[in-house]
């Protein structure tokens, strides 16, 4: 009987439908779930004219996706990345630099405060030479605390991009793997859903690591590759990042379907994005810049130190001529970049110029070091006594520079999130009016078949 027919047609496809609800339900917070439905048509009539039609059937499960929407998330997951890792070393360096008990200006001060102090008082006070001593260490140990801040911070960049590398290639294997087990799914006609939502889980994930260029290829296929050009993915086949060396010496690499004589694709990180974009630019541009010009104010505080002592008399001298010796010791590829020259004593400060031990015509000129001028990595210029205060302040500049690109990322990558939630995520309120919608479908359709019941079993009591 057509009647039959129709109602369990209606009731298989009401109960397809209500599959589809329950699994959307299911997943209402499954990160990355995109949601289903059952897409209902009409099946025709024979050509007998004589037909209402042959009830309904289910023509597809869609999945409600929008490319563009996903595109747009991604590229706000490469922007977001890019800053948020930057920020937390900026956060650190400010704190560090910032500090007035451990700043540099503040031990630069104690130390011309020191000097003030044998000039003001007398320039034979073993105590107050020994100050000057004291005070000398304590700079070094400033200058040398904050540029292992910077050496620790050069570490840390290294291991965490060598970790975004990993994660990476990780993600770079995944993406191929799930393209190939959907070109499958596809061609048995198989429900690959589940598949296309753990591949642009990591795809996006991959995002937020290297910036991407994401492009749909036929069969369900997403082909990917930096922004700068270089395939990551090419249908089942999958590339692989290289990173080795540490530190400003660390490089990056593409290997894509290597042969026994073909060679990697030499990477400028600066230039990929993301994560590792974002912590490169950081490291040769920000880190760089402040380690170099910390390392030029100590440069010139031990040179001009040095040679006007140089040309002082030691406590007590007995030479015709000028016995000063060097107070500071520099040197730029030590990990204490400074440091007081070993065995001096109060006695072997030069500060007088004709070698009269009252005289403090040395200890005058060491006075003036505080107003010479010191020229930085980006050609700016300062005074000695306010070259920490000004890279303090760039720092602060930059840093703050840093957090208005990371609110507008996440701004953008909120707004990019809440545009395919509303597209592909799942509104419980709308599943649940799904729901008792199909269910009634499903009762209807069944009340149908139950009348139909009821007039077959009286046609068969009249001829019976």
């Amino acid at each position: 009987m057509t009647i039959l027919t129709n109602a369990l047609s209606g009731a298989l496809a009401s109960q397809l439908a209500l599959s589809a609800t329950s699994q959307n339900i299911a997943n209402l917070q499954t990160k990355g779930y995109t949601r289903q439905a059952a897409l209902l048509s009409a099946v025709g009539a024979d050509s007998s004219g004589k037909a209402v039609g042959n009830g309904v059937q289910v023509s597809s499960l869609i999945r409600f996706s929008d490319g563009y929407k996903s595109q747009q998330m991604w590229r706000a997951a490469a922007e977001t990345g890019q800053y948020s890792q930057t920020q937390p070393y900026l956060t650190q360096l400010e704190r560090v630099m910032g500090d007035q008990t451990a700043s540099l200006s503040t031990a630069v001060d104690g130390f011309f405060a020191a000097l003030n102090a044998v000039a003001g008082d007398s320039a034979t006070s073993t105590p107050l030479r020994q100050q000057v001593l004291t005070a000398s260490g304590l700079l070094a140990q400033r200058f040398n605390s904050l540029n292992n801040v910077f050496t620790a911070q050069r570490m840390s960049i290294t291991q965490q991009r060598s970790a975004i590398v990993e994660s990476a290639n990780a993600n770079i294997g995944k993406i191929a793997a799930l393209n190939a087990r959907i070109t499958q799914g596809n061609a048995v006609g198989a429900s690959v859903s589940s598949l296309i939502d753990a591949r642009d889980l990591a795809i996006d994930e991959l995002a937020g690591q290297v910036a991407l260029e994401v492009s749909e290829q036929p069969g369900g296929v997403r082909d990917i590759s930096l922004k700068t050009g270089q395939a990551l993915v090419i249908g089942n086949i999958a590339g692989k990042l290289n990173a080795t060396g540490a530190g400003a010496g660390q490089k990056f690499s593409l290997e894509f379907a290597p042969t026994p004589t073909s060679k990697p694709y030499d990477l400028n990180a600066e230039q990929l994005g993301g994560q590792l974009g974002g912590l490169s630019v950081y490291e040769s541009g920000t880190l760089t810049a402040m380690q170099d010009d910390v390392a030029a104010i100590a440069k010139e505080l031990a040179a001009q130190v040095n040679e006007k002592l140089a040309d002082g008399y030691v406590l007590k001298s007995k030479s015709n001529k000028p016995d000063g010796k060097k107070l500071f010791v520099f040197d730029a590829g030590a990990t204490n970049i400074l440091t007081v020259a070993a065995g001096l004593v109060p006695a072997d400060l030069a500060f007088s110029s004709d070698g009269a031990d009252g005289d403090t015509g040395t200890l005058q000129k060491l006075l003036l070091i505080n107003s010479a001028t010191i020229t930085f990595k980006d050609e700016s210029t300062a005074m000695l006594g306010d070259a920490d205060t000004q890279l303090v302040g760039k720092l602060g500049v930059l840093s703050q520079q840093n957090q208005a690109a990371l609110a507008t990322a996440n701004t953008m990558r909120t707004h990019a999130v809440d545009d395919w939630q509303a597209t592909s995520g799942v509104n419980q309120d709308e599943e649940a009016v799904n729901l008792i919608e199909y269910q009634n479908m499903y009762q209807a359709n069944m009340k149908v078949m139950s009348v139909a019941n009821s007039l077959f079993d009286a046609t068969l009591a009249m001829m019976g």
